[in-house]
């Protein structure tokens, strides 16, 4: 007996592109709550790319676990922006590779001609920035769906 793929289910691992403004909402929608540790990001300045190791929270299925009484799940996803020209933080410690990041939102700053910038707002009033020649964001999930550590939708209510 083997074991069931993620690919052999009903649910697709998700391969989505933004670009535009409007796409990209679709994207920080599902990204909302995703958690990845510093190490997981990477710019490579030559070929113009940025990207993340995202351990994002599956919103898409979240009302059917609860329907169905099972555990919610997670997912590892790469979420990569190309035509990045430059890359800044702000209120990320650098140099700790221990450090847990969330992310709360993706949005885009148009600038001239197509241009602009990808903000990507993480909790504890962090952000990091990518300067783009155009909007090219793709979302891809890597792996199967795992149950949530905590076993709970993320919360944003009041405390």
């Amino acid at each position: 007996m083997t074991d069931a793929r993620f690919e052999d289910g009903a649910d697709r691992p998700l391969r989505l592109k933004a670009w535009d403004a409007e796409d990209l909402q679709v994207i920080s929608a599902l990204v909302q709550d995703a958690v990845f540790p510093a190490s997981e990001v990477a710019w490579r300045r030559s070929e113009r790319r940025f990207a993340i190791l995202l351990n994002r929270f599956r919103w898409e299925d979240a009302k059917s676990a609860s329907g169905q009484a099972r555990d919610v799940e997670r997912v590892q996803a790469v979420l990569v922006l190309d035509d990045v020209v430059a890359v800044r933080s702000q209120g990320v410690e650098k140099g700790d590779p221990d450090l847990i990041l969330s992310v709360l939102a993706v949005n885009f700053e148009p600038g001239e001609d197509g241009t602009g910038r990808v903000v990507l707002t993480l909790a504890g009033d962090g952000a990091i920035a990518c300067d783009v020649e155009a909007l090219d964001v793709t979302l891809k999930d890597v792996t199967r769906p795992y149950v949530a550590p905590s076993r709970k939708v993320p919360d944003h209510g009041a405390e």
